[in-house]
């Protein structure tokens, strides 16, 4: 939920054309993340869960490239994403932990 909030914080330094094209491109995969871990939580088995944490995976893995692209436009400069990159890389280790733990079980 932290990575939600700190890249709806940098979508104001994008430009106005950027608006509905990359800016909601950016919306989408990060809010996905978090919903997809919730929602297959919330399924009855683990093969559910783990679909929706590769699903999860997809959308971090998605919003990287969201935001290199921002950044390689001169949207974004480094010094915006550095908290974000902390926190992309901390869930990836997590969802990657998870799915193997999920995986052995």
């Amino acid at each position: 939920m932290q990575l939600v909030k700190e890249v709806y914080s940098v979508l104001d330094f994008l430009p106005n054309q950027e608006k509905f094209a990359l800016s909601d491109q950016i919306r989408r995969a990060v809010v996905s993340i978090p919903s997809n871990i919730a929602e297959g939580y919330s399924r009855n088995s683990d093969r559910e869960f783990l679909q929706f944490l590769y699903i999860a995976r997809g959308s971090k893995s998605e919003l990287e490239t969201q935001l290199e692209i921002a950044e390689m436009l001169g949207y974004l400069k480094e010094n915006q994403l550095q908290e974000i990159n902390v926190l992309l890389e901390e869930i990836g280790k997590m969802l990657n932990k998870l799915i193997s733990t999920i995986k052995k079980s």
